[in-house]
């Protein structure tokens, strides 16, 4: 058998996204609360995104919205994360500036938790790409773009996407 690298690239780059989302699930969570949701996108779902990151940075005049918007096009597979807002119910906490989770659930307010949950699965879903050597870069653009068109769903609240590549060079550190 003689299979050249091109033609399982996308396929095997699909494979690991899959494994990042079981990563990012098994994340610890404070609490045991979770509230992740997470998926994959990959070909004509990555331009849907890819378009509306860049009306987003037209409109709000963003430049690394628009380069951003340009790059994930490069993608063989991205992930998306996000997390709900809801408070851990704590009544001594404040991390979130306010002097408790009712207060801060009156405010609206992001519970730290959620962030920091993100955070972790975040770090755990991009440690398997790194492992594969697969090429990434955690964007802030594209999770905004997530949120604001609720393809994570209405109740996500923050979201991150990591656009997945292989090539000669990561097209994410175009800067």
């Amino acid at each position: 058998m003689f299979i050249k690298e091109e033609k399982i690239r996308d396929e095997t780059v699909l494979e690991i996204a899959k494994e990042m989302a079981l990563a990012a699930r098994t994340a610890p969570k404070a609490r045991g609360l979770d509230l992740l949701e997470i998926a994959v996108l990959a070909g004509d779902d990555i331009l849907k995104l890819s378009e509306a990151m860049k009306k987003i940075g037209e409109r709000e005049t963003l430049p690394g919205f628009l380069r951003d918007s340009e790059n994930i096009k490069k993608a063989q597979a991205m992930l998306l994360i996000g997390t709900k807002k809801k408070t851990a119910g704590l009544k001594y906490c404040s991390f979130c500036g306010f002097k408790n989770c009712q207060a801060a659930e009156q405010a609206g307010a992001i519970c730290v938790y959620n962030t920091n949950d993100l955070g972790v699965a975040v770090g755990s879903a991009v440690s398997v790409a790194m492992d594969h050597r697969i090429d990434n870069r955690v964007m802030y653009s594209a999770g905004k773009t997530v949120v604001e068109i609720g393809l994570l769903g209405n109740e996500v609240a923050v979201a991150f996407g990591i656009p997945l590549s292989v090539s000669g060079k990561n097209p994410f550190f175009d800067r």
